[in-house]
C-alpha cells in the first residue's frame, strides 16, 4: 500500500519542481514560499491535487502581477467577494448564458481568493486580520452563490421546489462548515484555512454543472453531499468522546491544579 502512495507523489514533487522554475523568472516573488502548507506534498487531502496544480498556477500569475504593487492581500480578498457576489446576481438571472457566466465568474473568485493568502506569504504579510478576513468573506460568497443557484434554477426550471431545496443545501453547508471548524477547535487544531482544498473542488463543480446547465443537479448532489457529510462529522464528534488523548488535552495538570488550590 505504501509504494502505491509513493510512486504518485514522487510523480507530483518532479513536475511541480519542474513548474516552479517556470514560475520563479521574478526574482523577487517565491512560488514555493507563497503555497500553502508547502511542505506538505505527501499528505492525505485527496483534493489539494486540483488546488496545486488547476488554482494555484493561475493565482501566482495574479500575484506575479500585484507583487511590487501598493496591492495588498486584503484587497485582494474584498475583490475576490465582489467577484463572488457578482456571481450570484448572475446565476439569480434565470437564463442559460447567465448560468455560464457565474459559474467562470464562481471559479474566478476562487482562484483570486487563493492569491490573497498567497501574496501574504510571499511578501510576509500575514495577519490573523487577514486569515479571519478571508474565511469571513468566504463564509459570504458561499451563501450568496447557493442562494443565487437556487433562485435562478427555480426561475428557469419553472420548479419552486429547486428555491427551497437550495436554501436547505446552503444551510447544511454552512452547518457542515460550523461543525468542522468545532471539532478542531475541539481537538486544540484551532489552524485555519484547511477547507480551501474542498471549496476549490466545489467551486470546479458549480462551473461544471453551471457549462451543462444542469442546476438542478447541481443542487440535488449538494444536499446529497452536505447531509452525508454532516453525518458523517457528527458521527465522529460523538466518537471524540471516548478519545482518551484529546481528553487528556482538557484536562488540568496538577501544577495548574496546585496554583489555583
Amino acid at each position: 500500500m505504501q509504494s502505491q502512495s509513493i510512486i504518485p507523489d514522487l510523480i507530483i514533487i518532479t513536475i511541480w519542481k519542474k513548474s516552479r522554475i517556470k514560475l520563479k523568472k521574478n526574482k523577487n516573488f517565491d512560488y514555493y514560499k507563497a503555497l500553502k502548507n508547502n511542505t506538505d506534498l505527501a499528505g492525505r487531502n485527496p483534493f489539494k491535487y486540483i488546488d496545486i496544480y488547476l488554482n494555484r498556477p493561475v493565482a501566482a500569475l495574479i500575484v506575479r502581477a500585484v507583487y511590487n504593487t501598493k496591492i495588498t492581500p486584503n484587497m485582494i480578498t474584498l475583490f475576490s467577494g465582489f467577484v463572488g457576489i457578482l456571481s450570484a446576481f448572475f446565476f439569480s438571472g434565470g437564463e442559460y448564458i447567465y448560468f455560464i457566466i457565474g459559474g467562470v465568474f464562481a471559479q474566478l473568485s476562487s482562484i483570486i481568493d487563493g492569491a490573497d493568502g498567497m501574496l501574504a506569504r510571499a511578501k510576509n504579510m500575514t495577519s490573523p486580520y487577514g486569515t479571519f478576513l478571508d474565511l469571513f468573506f468566504d463564509r459570504i460568497v458561499d451563501f450568496s452563490i447557493s442562494i443565487g443557484v437556487a433562485y435562478g434554477a427555480a426561475k428557469y426550471f419553472k420548479d419552486p421546489d429547486l428555491l427551497l431545496l437550495g436554501v436547505l443545501a446552503a444551510g447544511l453547508l454552512l452547518l457542515q462548515i460550523n461543525i468542522f471548524y468545532l471539532s478542531r477547535s475541539y481537538m486544540k487544531k484551532n489552524k485555519t484555512g484547511e477547507t480551501g482544498e474542498m471549496r476549490a473542488l466545489q467551486m470546479w463543480g458549480i462551473l461544471i454543472f453551471s457549462c451543462l446547465n444542469r442546476l438542478d443537479l447541481l443542487i440535488y448532489t449538494g444536499l446529497a453531499f452536505t447531509i452525508i457529510i454532516n453525518i458523517v462529522h457528527i458521527i465522529h464528534f460523538i466518537r471524540l468522546g471516548r478519545n482518551k488523548d484529546i481528553l487528556l488535552i482538557w484536562r488540568p495538570d496538577k501544577s495548574e491544579k496546585s496554583k489555583a488550590g
